[in-house]
């Protein structure tokens, strides 16, 4: 286990990262964590290419990483939709204003339907009546 303060705090911001629902097989902190391992932990001569090795065995940065865990974080806490937010109509425009509100029900209902809504919603797509 690495003793590193930026490897804790990786750990921690991963931690608390959400889940991705749309794709269950792909989430980013189980990315990020391997990167982080990679990093971090000592690789076993035994199994380990010798790039990894390399990677493992060079002087980590620490301040670096604390940067890079600072821009993990800044994501979490959502601090650029407060420091820069969306003002007017950008959300909502001319040609379609209920475009981004129908976009995220969209998102929020697409894993939980069942084969049948998605042939359903298949063939809406390809029949499209006004």
């Amino acid at each position: 286990m690495s003793k590193s303060i930026a490897y804790k705090h990786y750990l921690r911001a991963l931690s608390h990262w959400p889940k991705d629902s749309l794709r269950p097989e792909c989430q980013f902190q189980d990315v990020i964590r391997r990167r982080v391992d990679r990093r971090f932990l000592p690789a076993s001569s035994s199994n380990a290419p010798n790039a990894a090795q390399a990677t493992a065995n060079s002087a980590i940065d620490e301040k670096a990483e604390l940067v890079q865990v600072n821009a993990i974080y800044s994501l979490l806490e959502n601090r650029y939709s407060g420091k820069y937010p969306i003002k007017g109509t950008f959300l909502k425009p001319a040609s379609n204003p209920t475009h981004y509100t129908d976009l995220v029900k969209e998102l929020e209902e697409a894993p939980d339907r069942s084969w049948w809504s998605l042939q359903v919603n298949k063939w809406k797509g390809f029949l499209r009546f006004q």
